[in-house]
């Protein structure tokens, strides 16, 4: 390289390419998992899908890169495509959430099972294959511009493995504890995109070429700041109170004059929500107030009460709202919710929340309650470590004699072998009476488990001596529709817990049901009559 330019003459410039390349790829690794979040949850599906996609098109960045570079070993072919890389990788926070929209409208009506796969897959296609398939011509190029002679061959393309691995382990922790959290998704996209912008500016301005290529960039650059700089990715919306991201979540609060409400990592839904006329939810938090009640020798208020998944805290509201000054804690995963709790949901400065892992945290202690609330599954992103026989053990462990669990089962399937009848199964196989409810109106199904065979008959008795009327209508209603369990042999244990694949297969029947009717609009009026529609 000693006639090209002076930045490439020691190679150390190209060694920091190599570096920051790998760093970019990792970056935009988990700024896709962030991207894809709240339209297709964090599963481990998900994350399948984009580590997948991302190596084949590294892969093919590869096998691309080496014949271009023995074709025509001209770094200023690499440096160019580094350039549109970078344009690239700038407009996602512009036109990302669009496109996986478009994409995700085209395919509901015509996938008709594996939809979030499929949907998933394909964003990933659209979206980042390109620039990944351009990121990874950069090693086996940069391996033939480095190596002057077969003696410090494999010296080279070793050191520029190395550094490869170092920017992409950087690349790992800086999005995921320092950008993420505290600048975004979109603006973390912009740091990276603009770092391989001054990497390609660097070369040109060096080589004395490229002027034009740099201009146009540096303007698509610019415009993609513009218009990319948003934290936003319900676009749609305009009243919401608070959108952001944590380590583990898209955040979203949205407020009305009757209630706040927050939805995590997926767009649609309810997480937790607040009242704030102090009524009841109407939600599956009024079934689980059962629990309290069933505990036998207790009244509710004597009742210590931990939640494993706090989130903002709608239980022990409503729990403290009904049965008085009971002693709750909670444990939730994600600072960000809890602090949400605290601003915007009003959870009691005098209820504590630990901030760790469930799990973990039965681990950690030793203290027994008379209930537990196990509210940790949200949509298909199930935490197989809460779902398996060794979990319900545990929990059974730091339960109080005729102590009561109460779980929130957020996706009701009808076909054998769903992820309910595998939850309840596992259940069934722990505590010796299991009983669920169906929740109106919802998806959600609560279930009741203890080792007191008279659970369902503490709570007629404790119903009895309610005197809140709503709440005491809502009681008969749960008690009305509580239904003793009939367990199978479905069982999920640590080795083994496939919850997203049965998530997935609910969520397949869910949208199923909710598009069938536009479907049937569509094949018999077309487009025009689907619009007409809405």
């Amino acid at each position: 390289m000693a006639d090209g330019p002076k930045v490439l003459s020691n190679k150390v410039f190209l060694y920091l390419t190599e570096f920051f390349a790998g760093m970019s790829v990792m970056a935009v690794e988990l700024g896709a998992s962030r991207l894809l979040a709240p339209y297709f949850s964090s599963s481990q599906i998900v994350w399948t899908i984009i580590i997948g996609t991302i190596m084949i098109a590294m892969a093919l960045g590869n096998i691309y890169g080496g014949r271009s570079a023995d074709r025509n070993p001209d770094p200023g072919r690499l440096y160019t495509r580094i350039l549109i890389a970078a344009v690239w990788i700038a407009a996602i926070p512009a036109v990302g959430k669009y496109i996986i929209v478009g994409i995700s409208a085209l395919l509901i009506f015509s996938v008709s099972s594996n939809f979030l796969i499929v949907a998933a897959f394909a964003a990933c296609m659209v979206i980042f294959v390109f620039p990944l398939f351009l990121l990874g011509t950069v090693t086996p190029s940069l391996a033939k511009y480095s190596v002057g002679n077969l003696q410090e061959s494999g010296k080279i393309v070793g050191n520029l493995g190395a550094f490869n691995t170092v920017g992409s382990i950087i690349g790992t922790f800086v999005p995921t504890f320092v950008t993420i959290p505290s600048v975004g998704t979109s603006v973390t996209f912009l740091i990276f995109a603009g770092i391989l912008l001054v990497l390609a500016l660097i070369y040109f301005i060096s080589a004395g070429t490229g002027k034009g290529r740099l201009v146009v960039s540096g303007l698509c650059f610019l415009l993609s700041c513009i218009l990319g700089y948003s934290d936003s990715f319900a676009f749609w919306e305009s009243n919401l109170a608070y959108e952001g991201e944590s380590v583990y979540n898209y955040l979203q609060v949205k407020e009305s004059g009757r209630s706040v409400i927050l939805s995590t990592n997926v767009l649609f839904g309810v997480q937790s929500i607040y009242m704030k006329e102090q009524g009841l939810t109407g939600m599956y938090y009024d079934y689980a107030m059962a629990a309290p009640l069933m505990v036998e020798g207790k009244t509710p208020e004597d009742c210590s009460v931990l939640i494993l998944g706090m989130g903002t805290g709608t239980y022990a509201t409503q729990c403290r709202k009904y049965f008085g000054d009971m002693e709750i804690e909670g444990v939730e995963i994600d600072d960000k919710i809890t602090a949400l709790a605290r601003e915007y949901f009003y959870l009691p400065e005098d209820v504590p929340v630990t901030t760790y892992d469930g799990r973990a945290f039965l681990n950690a202690v030793d203290k027994k309650y008379d209930v537990i609330m196990v509210d940790a599954y949200q949509d298909i992103t199930i935490p197989f470590q809460m779902s398996s026989i060794e979990f319900f053990y545990l929990v059974k462990a730091h339960l109080k004699e005729n102590g009561v669990m109460v779980v929130n089962m957020n996706m009701r399937g009808s076909d054998e072998g769903n992820i309910n009848q595998y939850l309840a199964d596992t259940i069934s196989y722990v505590f010796g009476e299991v009983c669920m409810a169906e929740v109106s109106g919802s998806t959600n199904r609560e279930l009741f488990a203890s080792d007191n065979p008279d659970m369902i008959s503490c709570l007629e008795k404790g119903r009895q001596r309610l005197t809140d009327e709503n709440l005491y209508a809502m009681m008969e209603r749960t008690a009305s529709s509580l239904e003793s369990y009939i367990p199978g042999e479905y069982i999920l244990t640590d080795d083994r817990a496939p919850v997203e694949l049965l998530g997935m297969r609910v969520i397949d029947e869910l949208i199923g049901d909710e598009v069938a009717y536009y479907k049937g609009i569509y094949e018999a009026e077309g487009l025009e009559g689907l619009l007409n529609s809405f």
